[in-house]
């Protein structure tokens, strides 16, 4: 078999080093996950939809011929080489070595919330400490990052409220509405967990460097996707709201004009069937959120607050309201 864009196939011989990998093992598991990322041979959401289908990123590797696993499943032609999984051995030898906590979706540690999205990353990296029976009740906090002063000042007011009410505050660390809300949380002696845009020995924006480390000293958690020295990259913020929609059980929007990444949020939190809250001011000044409120998505609307304040009320404890 040929193919006129790709020359991956090869030919393996039992003594062949994937052969050699085992189905369950974590490190293998991890070693597998990492090459199937780095080959490309599917989008990231495909290759999700195929550990879930085998079970086992051992086995899709093993199995990563396109005379073996449904063509359908492959965004390019080829498989897996003993290349590929020598590459990555070095990089996972090298995480344990620097101690970083990376999961994959097998990890038993791998947040319950992401995991309940088609969307979620293969691998997490993990600073710090995620609660899991704490930060599944989490909310997302997002907005623009050229926030107006009465958008910092309601982000203020409801994360203030989060935070009395015993609620995780998500955020991901970016200028404006987001390191307030982060900020407000640590000042409060609240919990608040960081969704990054960077690899996680990354910080950005440089000037939050100080945030990212009053979270983990407060026992909270910084997360990512990317993998380690991963600089910022316009396109890994919307794949970072992906993950922090994810994560929350509920998003609300203080400002977001039709381009932003929190207006992408919203839109995904909508399609993960997640509750979107937007404040009232954003609907009345953005067509956008005015057709999440009336028309919905996905099947589901956003729901307008007429108040920072009014937040909690829709938030039994325990508990968040299905989106209407």
């Amino acid at each position: 078999m040929t193919s006129t864009n790709h020359t991956r196939f090869v030919s393996r011989s039992k003594s062949s080093s994937i052969l050699e990998l085992l189905r369950g093992d974590p490190d293998d598991e991890l070693v597998a996950s990492l090459a199937l990322m780095h080959a490309k041979l599917m989008s990231d959401e495909r290759l999700v939809a195929a550990l879930d289908h085998f079970g086992s990123a051992v086995e899709v590797v093993r199995i990563s011929d396109a005379d073996e696993l449904a063509p359908e499943l492959f965004a390019n032609a080829g498989a897996i080489t003993d290349a590929d999984i020598s590459d990555a051995r070095r990089h996972v030898r090298q995480w344990r070595k620097d101690s970083l906590d990376v999961r994959t979706v097998f990890s038993p540690t791998y947040p319950s919330n992401l995991r309940s999205i088609f969307d979620r990353p293969p691998l997490l990296f993990v600073a710090g400490a995620w609660d899991d029976d704490r930060d599944s009740r989490s909310v997302a906090v997002v907005g623009t990052r050229k926030a107006s002063e009465s958008g910092l000042r309601q982000a203020k007011r409801l994360v203030e409220d989060l935070v009395a009410a015993g609620f995780t505050v998500l955020s991901g660390m970016a200028r404006g509405i987001d390191t307030v809300a982060q900020a407000t949380a640590l000042e409060r002696g609240g919990r608040t967990v960081a969704v990054m845009g960077t690899g996680i020995d990354r910080r950005y924006p440089p000037e939050n460097a100080s945030l990212a480390q009053a979270i983990l000293d407060s026992g909270a958690a910084l997360l990512t996707q990317f993998l380690p020295h991963s600089p910022p990259s316009g396109w890994h913020f919307p794949k970072r709201n992906v993950v922090m929609s994810g994560l929350a059980r509920a998003t609300v929007v203080i400002e977001a004009a039709e381009t932003s990444g929190a207006r992408m949020q919203a839109r995904v939190a909508l399609q993960h069937g997640r509750t979107v809250f937007l404040l009232r001011s954003l609907v009345e000044e953005h067509e956008w959120a005015r057709r999440y409120v009336e028309q919905g998505a996905y099947g589901s609307h956003a729901i307008e607050l007429s108040a920072p304040e009014d937040l909690i009320a829709r938030l039994a404890p325990g508990e968040f309201p299905v989106a209407e």
